[in-house]
């Protein structure tokens, strides 16, 4: 198993920066790639950014929604089984709660995920 805990989340004017973490702890080796995600009220999750976590060849290739490309960055810190969101120039369209999660496969749906995190941007 795979625990995950993101913070940083909050209250933001439009314009402004946060920046996100997501700190696995447990079978944190068996895992490919992780990612954010997040959801709005009344809306499905959808997809913002991906990294992949291993040494292999792919290790630390990133992928972004691209409503987010040049806005948001996503990295990890292996030695600290952390990943990070920092999102720059934020709209209003960009509060939701964001999720982060896991995958142990190079493709198919995500096995662990956090609690989730409110990023709120104001007008």
């Amino acid at each position: 198993q795979v625990q995950l805990v993101e913070s940083g989340g909050g209250l933001v004017q439009a314009g402004g920066s946060l920046r996100l973490s997501c700190a696995a702890s447990g079978r944190t080796f068996s895992i490919y790639a992780m990612g954010w995600f997040r959801q709005a009220p009344g809306k499905e999750r959808q997809f913002v950014a991906r990294i992949n976590w291993g040494i292999s060849w792919s290790g630390g290739n990133t992928y972004y929604a691209d409503s987010v490309k040049g806005r948001f960055t996503i990295s990890r810190d292996n030695a600290k089984n952390t990943m990070y969101l920092q999102m720059n120039s934020l709209k209003p369209e960009d509060t939701a709660v964001y999720y982060c999660g896991a995958t142990r496969g190079s493709s198919g749906p995500y096995d662990y995920w956090g609690q989730g995190t409110q990023v709120t941007v104001s007008s």
